[in-house]
């Protein structure tokens, strides 16, 4: 106890909205849904708003579950309280499998909830209690492997019925918001209502915790870990983005919201952190994103343009990304990695391709408010470094999780990581991703030995801060590429056989190459069927620059990328 003791801060009323919050967005109440009709009637908008606004509503779940699920619910609309009505329409919203789609709270059912005066964090892939009552302190910091006799990843897992998450990282996060709302464990069957939880400890132990009002929490007393250790430069700070130097070689920027600061837009702070970098000497900057929960992607771009110039001087930018990076920010960590700048951190709540554009409506009897997504974002239409991912949390090409050590010594595991690695690092390659147009050029202008462009492609489709925009300059330069027949390049599009024949021919030609055929073998016909330059392919084929089975499959991988150019760089 004595070792724990400095870690522990006794909590007050006023600040258990912050240390036990619901995290699950409280409104304003509504008229309150006081009869089966009104309750028919919510149902019955909620469920045809999100088949008429939600695109693809059934992609994770067939129509036929949400109907089961929604009759089971009529069924008993009669003899569910106010919390279980609530609590079914999000078990209704948790089938769609899409993090912005969502129910919320009304002030209406907070003073029907229950609660656990404790809070378990997640921190280097286990759970522990950082909030207890004051006359538990002596369990602060304990691990948790279990709830009720079930693991914790299986009450994560069962939290997954009534939480909206379209990946796992998300689910753990919901979780985290909710886990000491009392009344879901009865809902989902993990305990009995009104009854103590069941904690199994680490060690074997088995600790209780009893449930309370949720509106009493703030008469209780409550015990928080690590409350008062002293916060690390890079902690969270009250601001949309802000900056300031780490050492002398690296510079630190915290970009906490996607939204203007009316007393600084981003125009301006861009100019201000190309202005520090110009007047320093920095090695190294980093863009911390682990904050993020999104806004508008597009705030970024000014600091984007900064950094794409720093990149081309030679400074190395390195992006940082966590659980709470989420929505837009995944958008913006993804187009780092079109820039070619590594991520480091954890894995992030937010998935690359994902449902978004939230809009909210809210139900006229209950005042329940909804959000629902209304369109799909595939970042792989315009982003090489998609890499095909889909659906899935977006993870770092570098993993260094923040450790319970670290947090209770004040230190941001990332960070010290990053001041004591200060070589250059690497994106993860995903070798079996499909070969993108962009990616292909720049690989064959690589293998060429990067020469020197002259101007500016011109295409209209490219974002200006692509690791390949050099590659596509010196391309449309000398011929290689004209781009598309609509003018624009498509770097994002999937690679044909076609294409790279025609991109390495091309190439050849452009630096005056005369390669000699070493394949006497005809064409495949797979590579021959609708070509548009049997010319190009031909060639290709004969001088060894296609591999063997190529047209064997749909998609060229990038691993067969990265090996046409590594053949083609022998030719020189």
């Amino acid at each position: 106890m004595q070792q724990r003791s400095k870690f522990i801060q006794r909590t007050s009323a006023l600040a258990l909205a912050a240390v036990l919050a619901l995290g699950m967005g409280v409104q304003a109440a509504g008229p309150g849904a006081s009869t089966v009709d009104d309750r028919r009637e919510d149902l019955t908008i909620f469920y045809e708003t999100l088949k008429d606004s939600h695109p693809d509503l059934f992609a994770n779940t067939p129509e036929e579950t949400f109907l089961a699920r929604k009759a089971e619910l009529t069924e008993h609309l009669d003899s569910a309280s106010d919390v279980e009505f609530l609590f079914g329409l999000q078990s209704l919203a948790a089938l769609v499998g899409d993090s912005h789609t969502s129910v919320q709270v009304a002030d209406s059912v907070v003073d029907q909830l229950n609660a656990y005066p404790m809070v378990l964090s997640w921190r280097d892939g286990h759970w522990y209690l950082t909030t207890v009552p004051a006359e538990e302190q002596d369990l602060l910091g304990a691990e948790v492997t279990a709830i009720g006799g079930r693991s914790m990843a299986e009450v994560v897992k069962t939290f997954g019925r009534v939480l909206s998450a379209d990946n796992p990282v998300k689910l753990r996060r919901q979780y985290r918001q909710v886990c000491n709302v009392a009344d879901y464990y009865a809902y989902l069957g993990l305990a009995k209502a009104g009854e103590p939880l069941a904690l199994t400890l680490a060690d074997g132990k088995t600790v209780s915790i009893a449930p309370m009002p949720y509106l009493s929490l703030g008469e209780a007393e409550i015990v928080q870990l690590g409350a008062e250790v002293p916060q690390p430069a890079t902690a969270r700070q009250k601001c949309n983005y802000c900056a300031l130097p780490l050492s002398g070689q690296v510079y630190y920027i915290q970009y906490n919201v996607c939204q203007e600061d009316p007393a600084l837009p981003m125009e301006g702070f861009a100019a201000q952190v190309q202005a520090d970098l110009e007047a320093g000497s920095y090695s190294r900057v980093l863009v911390d994103l682990r904050n993020n929960g999104g806004g508008s992607d597009g705030v970024i771009w000014p600091l984007l343009s900064v950094l794409r110039q720093e990149m081309d001087d030679g400074t190395e930018v390195v992006g940082l990304i966590g659980e709470a990076t989420f929505s837009s920010a995944i958008i913006n960590a993804v187009e780092l990695q079109e820039m070619g700048i590594p991520l480091v951190g954890e894995p992030a709540s937010g998935s690359v391709d994902h449902f978004g554009s939230a809009s909210g409506f809210s139900l006229p009897n209950s005042g329940i408010q909804i959000g629902v997504s209304s369109k799909y974002i595939d970042l792989g239409t315009l982003l090489d470094a998609d890499a095909g991912r889909g659906v899935e949390s977006l993870e770092p090409d570098i993993a260094v999780p923040q450790t319970m050590a670290d947090t209770l010594a004040g230190r941001d595991t990332a960070v010290e990581w990053l001041l004591a690695h200060p070589e250059t690092l690497e994106q993860r390659e995903y070798p079996d991703a499909p070969l993108t147009r962009g990616r292909f050029v720049g690989q064959l202008y690589a293998a060429a030995g990067s020469p020197a462009a002259a101007a500016e492609a011109g295409f209209q489709d490219l974002l200006g801060i692509e690791w390949f925009l050099p590659a596509v300059n010196w391309a449309a330069e000398t011929g290689v590429t004209g781009g598309t027949a609509e003018g624009a390049f498509a770097a994002a599009r999937h690679l044909t056989w076609q294409e790279a024949a025609v991109f390495l021919v091309r190439t050849a030609e452009a630096l005056g190459l005369e390669p000699e055929a070493v394949r006497t073998a005809p064409l495949p016909d797979a590579l021959a069927e609708g070509a548009w330059d049997q010319t190009a392919l031909e060639l290709a084929w004969e001088w060894g620059l296609l591999p063997e089975d190529a047209g064997s499959a749909a998609e060229i991988a990038r691993v067969q990328g990265g090996a046409m150019a590594d053949t083609f760089a022998a030719l020189l």
